[in-house]
């Protein structure tokens, strides 16, 4: 049985990839579909096993926390109108998993706003979910993300990391792995590198929001000096752990949309719409009609 019970949310940064929308509203709290991109996050960790949530928020960002709340009033209201389909979906959000939240008082990175968790975490092993990155609940026999990396992580007692295959011109945007296969789509990660110019790139593997770390990331964390962008960036932790217990990465196969990035954002909203039974059909033959007209 897995350890994993716990995870941790980022969601301090200032969004400014989805301005002038996130100058007001917290980036995560943009909806995609008709749920904010953070809430798919909780439901995936939810999935996964999770029964602990902290989420790392900064000043501003007070709408997350009111989401996830009971709504009492407006419960009454939706049940004397009869809206019982609403009442559930409004319900459901808050009944969705025990959720803290802590302030990051300095936009230092994403290293930093995972090393705030640490007094949350403890001694255990914990998920890291980016909610700009949204995984689509799996269909059929397609993997859940999370839980094969928590496999992962319990079959070798060892952090892992969601990867992907990304495209050589877009590398050098991500942190970047060089790896050694030990299993199917599985790797144990020799090095890894934060941004690296296109040329020097050690694979086309590059991170993904998603990870399962042991505890002791936090040690590596706290003795992380700031890298690219002045920052103490989450790579240059992974790396300081990897000389101490080895680290390994999983290729995800399916979709990861970074909703932070507009076209992505897109991608995703018609994704996930295309998955409901109510919007389905008729988004379908509206984008069918709307290519032909191209």
């Amino acid at each position: 049985m897995s350890v994993v019970r716990k995870a941790v949310i980022p969601a301090a940064g200032l969004g400014t990839r989805f301005l002038p929308a996130s100058k007001a509203i917290p980036k995560e709290m943009i909806p995609v579909v008709d749920k904010p991109g953070i809430q798919y996050a909780v439901e995936e960790a939810v999935r996964a096993g999770i029964e602990q949530i902290v989420v790392i928020t900064s000043s501003g960002k007070g709408s997350i926390e009111e989401h996830f709340q009971r709504a009492p009033e407006f419960e009454t209201h939706l049940e004397a109108a009869g809206k019982r389909d609403a009442l559930s979906a409004v319900r459901h959000v808050s009944s969705l998993a025990k959720i803290e939240y802590v302030l990051q008082t300095e936009p230092l990175g994403f290293g930093h706003a995972v090393l705030t968790a640490a007094e949350f975490v403890g001694d255990d092993a914990f998920a890291v979910i980016v909610p700009d990155e949204i995984v689509p609940e799996p269909i059929g026999d397609e993997p859940d993300l999370l839980k094969a990396l928590i496999d992962i992580h319990d079959r070798f007692d060892a952090s892992a990391l969601a990867v992907q295959q990304v495209p050589h011109e877009d590398i050098s945007s991500y942190g970047v792995i060089d790896p050694e296969e030990v299993g199917d789509r599985t790797y144990r990660i020799k090095d890894m590198v934060e941004k690296p110019p296109r040329d020097e790139a050690p694979s086309d593997l590059a991170a993904r929001g998603r990870y399962v770390f042991n505890p002791q990331l936090f040690d590596a964390l706290r003795v992380t000096e700031r890298g690219v962008g002045g920052e103490i960036q989450l790579t240059d932790g992974i790396r300081l752990l990897m000389k101490e217990q080895d680290v390994y990465a999983y290729s995800h196969p399916g979709p990861i949309y970074d909703v932070g990035k507009k076209l992505d954002y897109l991608k995703a909203s018609i994704e996930l719409a295309l998955r409901r039974d109510d919007l389905a059909k008729p988004l379908r033959d509206f984008l069918v009609k709307r290519v032909a007209e191209l």
